[in-house]
């Protein structure tokens, strides 16, 4: 907790493209509309829409929200495009794009049969290959998957925003060194004053900002989806928050395995219930909004993400966590 400090926090969304482009347009002006500071749209890869021509769209539709992936990788995606792509997008925009970057999960590399191959090393090569593009050098380097050859951007501004994410007690202290902020996605909420306080102490006294995002359970049918979710994000989990769960080999090997066999939904039973509040913020709407409230006051997290996944109920889930001040 820190006492004595008032942080104001700002709302922002992450959309999932799991829809026609036009249709996710729609939530991103209603959520520039309801005074959302950031959308963010996740990078799933062949599962969703192609992340920068659905943010090209809502950059032609919006004219002050920020906009960027949330969260694009290296592995899929080679550095040096994606720092053109956020930079053509940032020109597009009028300077409200940003980016965020990560190792990438199971859902966008796994169906490309792409190896998350020393994870902390590569993020953090493809933080400082984008930032020097940004800046206008000319870069050449060799990290373990991509490399770059006098390569260079003419067009970029260059304080374009790197906001790292990711789950590991190493890559939050890598973020907090190297990163403008961290997005700590579905985080552990018994550990998150520990994340929170490992990425200002690995700053050194440079302002970081934090942006959490978890899952929002007001009806079965959200806890259901929260479960979905939850599901592959505790395989990867941290082995100590596993060991704080009780969650085993065995659990993990299940919940693998039944993802494995028909995707997240088919191993939602085996996320029991009493996890779920280890993560997520369950409650009416009005519970919902003072657990985020208090959170993010007692871990000074500058930006709460609303995750928007279930586009069947992405209106009522937008309009319903308009911004207010906390």
């Amino acid at each position: 907790m820190l006492s004595g400090q008032t942080f104001n926090v700002d709302w922002s969304v992450n959309l999932m493209a799991k829809a026609p482009i036009g249709e996710i347009v729609e939530l991103a002006v209603l959520a520039e509309q309801l005074g959302y500071t950031r959308c963010w749209l996740f990078d799933e890869g062949m599962m969703t829409r192609d992340v920068f021509v659905t943010l090209a769209a809502i950059a032609e539709h919006t004219s002050t929200i920020k906009i960027g992936p949330g969260i694009t990788n290296p592995y899929t995606r080679h550095p040096g495009t994606t720092a053109a792509a956020i930079a053509s997008l940032d020109e597009m925009s009028g300077g409200r794009a940003f980016v965020g970057i990560g190792a990438g999960g199971g859902l966008a590399l796994g169906p490309l049969a792409v190896d998350r191959t020393q994870p902390l090393k590569v993020v953090a090569d493809a933080v400082l290959a984008m930032r020097r593009l940004f800046a206008g050098e000319a870069v050449t380097m060799t990290s373990e998957t991509f490399a770059l050859s006098n390569a260079r951007l003419g067009y970029a501004r260059p304080d374009i925003e790197i906001i790292m994410a990711g789950r590991g007690p190493r890559m939050t202290e890598l973020g907090g060194r190297i990163a403008d902020g961290f997005y700590l996605s579905y985080p552990f909420l018994p550990g998150l004053g520990d994340q929170t306080r490992a990425i200002r102490d690995a700053a050194n006294g440079v302002d970081r900002h934090i942006a959490w995002s978890t899952g929002i359970a007001r009806d079965e049918h959200e806890v259901q989806h929260m479960r979905t979710q939850l599901t592959f994000r505790l395989v990867d989990s941290p082995e100590a928050v596993r060991e704080a769960l009780g969650l085993g080999p065995r659990d993990r090997e299940a919940i693998r395995s039944a993802i494995a066999a028909g995707g997240p939904p088919s191993a939602a039973h085996l996320v029991h219930e009493e996890w779920l509040g280890s993560f997520g913020v369950v409650g009416t709407t009005s519970e919902c909004r003072d657990q985020i409230r208090a959170i993010a006051s007692n871990f000074g997290v500058s930006e709460f993400i609303v995750p928007v996944q279930d586009l069947g109920s992405a209106h009522d889930l937008i309009t319903s966590f308009a911004p207010v001040e906390i």
